[in-house]
């Protein structure tokens, strides 16, 4: 061994190793500085890296026979120096190459499906030491794809005013901007969803760049100070890190109109897009030329914004304030009339519904402001959303929305309406493309790529659903409808129970109120709660009991549901016998509620498992139905299939086996993914009536290799 380390010794194995390296690095450094310019794709920077490491070997052979045909001694003062020219172009690379920190939480994407699946603050341990480095578009198993040059994210404005309270004013700066770029259909333009985490002046625009999958990046900031505005922006070559453009805009609070349209427009001309003539008018035109309005405006929008966040209906009565500020100043100040419909539609599904009266007087609102401006986005946006969150006229909405994309083409809110229409309607080929196509311009949207994932979940595709929630909750972890998605595809889809209950870490609220908690009513396991139902499907059914009693129940309406799910508990445990005196009691509120709401879902969900638990039978299945009714599959795709399978559940213990099997074969033939799958069947106790029957265990035969819905070809990805 001595005599072994000396021979090494005197060979220049050491030198010839780091020299080497340092060749190496050199050699990648120039390499990838030339690949940047020239927009060479990924791969051959791989293979060189491939073929070095080989070189790499060959090189300590050749080191070896050198020194034995000519022993020289390594040089203490050659490795002290190629040591420190190797940590410090190292050190260099990673300064250069470093990923922007997720400092922030992403805005929340305007998503039409969010409010039935209920927003919160948990992080969840599986992901909370994840990252989200190096993607392009955050899509699961999708190839990468050519950043068109063409391209450009808008990142947040800087607010450089004394007075912090302006920050309305360099957002609402930014977001004009950003909207004016919208309207052009040759730009590749990312939304605010995906940009509002960032930094104003980040140092890695390069990663920035990857992240989004842009070529451009527009830094901008702005300096109110009493009636002056100072705007100063730069676009820069994000590949290169040189600018292409950059301006400063010194105005005054009366003639700053405009300037939005300006900057898009150099913009523009800096990318080399072409604009046709409607574009040109929409990104010149002027939304108001009276000063105290505009100003109202840029209010109303952030507060907009803060109210949808925090899903507070006294947050969005101050942006209507503020926009009817707006308009009681301009009557003829369309955008403002248009943002104003649009966020009473908002609010509207999301936090309280409207009254008859007031959705009409929005649609009078939204047709009025077509005829001062038929061809502004804003407007048709309203006017789908009042179509679809007002009534579910799915073509009418669909017909709305594509009419926006033809006047704003990267208009993310129109694609995802069009991308929850289809799969309300069961096209799911055509949502998952459409879904894609909105992820290309908003690639760090939580919302929309939990939405892409929910969506995978519900067509079955379990494996790659589950990678794209995780990669959304490590872009927003406290995202409660993604851990929602999470949960369902793990438990419903996968069968495992214990990665269910690690999608909430910490535990999320209970969401008790069976009148308002929409989610999955109809199935049992929303009834029975998602807190709880991972130990119903482990068959830990004392366990789930005692999980009930430390419930926050403090209204009447939650007592009934806490009473009404450990009723449906014990009845999936056979445990009748010993609670009919319960169910007896609990049976006469249940049915005075479910006389004055005679269609809520969750209403007539526990009145049939109560009266499972009675005998009644026949009622049970009744009432099941009703709910199958009230939210047909025909109606409803997306959650017409809660309600069919809840009707299954309640046949199933009804006795009505045939009609629960023909049910479940029915489910198992849509694509119904987040109620019913193969592994739910043989493992979820809730179908233990069904188990001893030979049609059921043919049926999971005949559906163990059923394939899952592709998207649709030639779906962007």
């Amino acid at each position: 061994m001595t005599e072994f380390l000396v021979r090494l010794k005197q060979r220049k194995l050491v030198q010839w190793t780091l020299a080497y390296i340092a060749a190496a690095f050199a050699l990648l450094q120039g390499v990838d500085i030339v690949a940047q310019r020239f927009g060479w794709p990924d791969q051959v920077e791989k293979l060189l890296i491939l073929v070095l490491a080989i070189g790499f070997l060959v090189a300590l052979v050749l080191a070896w026979y050198h020194g034995e045909r000519g022993a020289q001694k390594v040089s203490g003062t050659e490795i002290v120096i190629l040591a420190l020219l190797l940590a410090i172009g190292g050190g260099l690379l990673w300064g250069y190459e470093r990923i922007a920190p997720n400092a922030g939480a992403v805005v929340a994407a305007r998503s039409p499906d969010a409010a039935q699946r209920n927003p919160g603050t948990i992080i969840p341990n599986s992901v909370a030491g994840a990252t989200s480095s190096g993607l392009r578009v955050a899509l699961a198993a999708a190839p990468a794809i050519p950043i068109p040059a063409k391209s450009i994210a808008v990142l947040p404005f800087e607010n450089l005013s004394e007075d912090r309270g302006n920050a309305y004013f360099a957002d609402g700066m930014q977001d004009l901007i950003l909207t004016k770029l919208a309207d052009i259909g040759d730009l590749k333009v990312i939304s605010r969803t995906s940009t509002a985490k960032y930094e104003s002046h980040p140092d890695n625009l390069k990663a920035i760049a990857q992240q989004l999958g842009v070529a451009a990046i527009l830094e901008g900031s702005v300096q109110k100070a009493g009636n002056q505005v100072l705007i100063n922006v730069q676009l820069i070559d994000a590949r290169s890190d040189n600018h292409l453009w950059a301006e400063s805009y010194q105005r005054t609070l009366d003639n700053i109109f405009g300037v939005e349209g300006e900057v898009a427009q150099k913009v523009a001309d800096a990318l080399k897009a072409k604009l046709t003539s409607t574009e040109q008018q929409n990104v010149t035109a002027i939304p108001t030329q009276n000063t105290a309005a505009y100003n109202w405006y840029l209010k109303a929008d952030y507060q907009a914004h803060k109210a949808f966040d925090a899903q507070d209906g006294a947050e969005f009565e101050l942006a209507e304030s503020d926009y009817r500020k707006a308009i009681a100043l301009d009557p003829g100040f369309a955008l403002a009339r248009a943002q104003l419909a649009y966020w009473k539609m908002v609010r509207h599904w999301f936090v309280a519904p409207l009254p008859p009266g007031e959705l009409a007087k929005v649609k009078a609102a939204i047709d009025s402001t077509l005829a001062i401006a038929p061809d502004l986005p804003d407007a048709h946006l309203a006017l789908g959303y009042y179509y679809y969150w007002g009534y579910r006229r799915y073509a009418e909405a669909a017909k709305q929305f594509e009419r926006v994309l033809q006047l704003a083409p990267n208009n993310v809110e129109a694609l995802g309406g069009l991308a929850f229409i289809e799969r309300r309607r069961g096209q799911w080929p055509q949502a998952l493309a459409t879904l894609q196509r909105a992820l290309l311009i908003a690639p760090r949207d939580a919302e929309m790529l939990g939405e892409y994932g929910w969506t995978l979940c519900i067509t079955r595709r379990y494996a790659e659903a589950e990678q794209v929630l995780m990669r959304a909750l490590t872009i927003e972890p406290g995202k409660t409808n993604n851990q929602d998605a999470l949960w369902t595809t793990r438990l419903i889809g996968l069968g495992d129970a214990q990665g269910a209950r690690n999608a909430y870490v910490p535990l999320p609220g209970w969401r008790l109120d069976a009148s308002e908690n929409i989610g999955d009513a109809g199935d049992v396991d929303g009834l029975i709660n998602p807190i709880v139902y991972p130990d119903v499907f482990e068959r830990h059914f004392d366990k789930a009991l005692l999980a009930w009693n430390s419930a926050p129940v403090n209204t009447d309406a939650e007592q009934l549901t806490r009473r009404a799910a450990r009723v449906a508990i014990q009845v999936i445990a056979g445990r009748q016998p010993a609670i009919q005196s319960e169910c007896a009691q609990l049976k006469p509120p249940l049915d005075a509620e479910l006389a004055k709401n005679p269609d809520v879902i969750g209403n007539l969900q526990q009145v049939a498992w109560v009266d499972l638990c009675l005998g009644r039978n026949a009622d049970a299945i009744a009432a099941a139905r009703r709910a199958s009714e009230v939210m047909s599959v025909e109606r409803d795709a997306y959650f017409g299939v809660y309600t069919l399978a809840g009707l299954a559940e309640v046949e199933a213990h009804a006795g009505a086996k045939d009609d629960s099997l023909k049910l479940i074969r029915q489910l198992l033939d849509m694509q119904a993914g987040e109620a019913m799958s193969t592994e739910r069947l043989q493992r979820d106790p809730v179908w233990d009536p069904l188990r001893g029957d030979p049609r059921f265990q043919a049926l999971l035969k005949d559906h163990a290799d059923a394939k899952p819905v592709a998207a649709a070809s030639g779906a962007a990805s």
